[in-house]
Order: C-alpha cells, then structure tokens, then sequence
C-alpha cells in the first residue's frame, strides 16, 4: 500500500519537470553516489572531508612502509625487532578484516 501523500508528491515532481526545474543540475547524467547505504552518507561525507581512512587501509598502509624498511635493514637485530613489528600489524589487519567480515 502507498503512502497517502505519494499521489501529491508525483504531481508536484510532473509539475516541476513540466516547468523544467530539474534541467541542467549539477551532476545531472551521472550516478548517485551513496546509494549502496543511504544511512551512512552523512558518516561517508564527514570521513571524506577528514580525508580519514578506515583501519584496514590504515593497516595496510603500515605492513607496506614497515615490508619496504625491512628491505632496507641489515642489522639482525633492527631486522628482528622490525619483523615483529610487521607480525604485529599483519595480526591487527586479520582482526579487523575478520570483525568486518562478522559485522560490517
């Protein structure tokens, strides 16, 4: 059953169109963004404009410069300390890729 007000609603958007209020929009031809979850586009907005990054590819970010610095090192100790380290963020990617996987 539809909502009482979707009869008025059309009218109004043939009205508009009619008039040509929807001619030349910005973006007008191209997808709509966000409308996989339409509940977190305000949440996905904010972390781009914070040009914040999820975990994982945080995570992921890390193993790259700690791979590259483990390249780079001859001292067995430095190369000991800098593999556990690497150890540490493979595990901590595996987490969050697995809580993702459970409940994102």
């Amino acid at each position: 059953m539809s909502h009482p007000l979707s009869f008025l609603v059309d009218n109004a958007i043939r009205a508009a169109e009619a008039d040509g209020a929807f001619e030349n929009l910005p973006g007008a031809g191209k997808p709509l963004a966000n409308l996989d979850a339409p509940g977190n586009a305000v949440i996905d907005r904010m972390l781009k404009e914070a040009k914040a990054k999820p975990p994982v590819v945080v995570f992921k970010e890390k193993i790259i410069a700690c791979q590259e610095r483990l390249r780079e090192l001859h001292d067995p100790d430095a190369r000991k300390a800098e593999m556990r380290r690497l150890a540490d963020l493979q595990t901590r990617l595996a987490i969050e890729q697995e809580a993702l996987r459970r409940f994102g």
